[in-house]
């Protein structure tokens, strides 16, 4: 899972097995580890109607009505957004990038559209 965190933006990217998680098990996490501690986030399900994110403890969390998440994992629905509370939420699929990149693995991330 990608994050990329912009003023009062973010944004999680997430490759074909986290969305499979995330729609069949209800969550999805990831860590980055720092020297002196770590920063966690993921999403999960939520029975709320809307999004929402929170930061806790260096723990950062999407909730994701399940409503949204119904038949993400095999529909061709890119993602989700959402404004709360100030914080523009946007929750998507992860694509393939057009040029190949160097130490990065992209066998479980999504065909980029406009490489077909």
């Amino acid at each position: 899972m990608k994050i990329r965190i912009q003023g009062d933006s973010v944004r999680f990217r997430l490759s074909q097995t986290e969305v499979t998680e995330l729609v069949n098990q209800g969550e999805t996490w990831s860590k980055c580890q720092f020297p002196t501690g770590e920063l966690i986030y993921g999403l999960v399900t939520s029975e709320d109607k809307a999004m929402t994110c929170f930061f806790d403890n260096g723990k950062m969390t999407a909730k994701i009505p399940r409503l949204l998440l119904h038949s993400w994992d095999s529909d061709d629905r890119v993602g989700f957004e959402a404004q709360a509370d100030g914080l523009f939420i946007l929750v998507e699929k992860d694509w393939q990038c057009l040029k190949p990149r160097a130490n990065e693995d992209e066998t479980n991330l999504y065909v980029n559209p406009q490489a077909l």
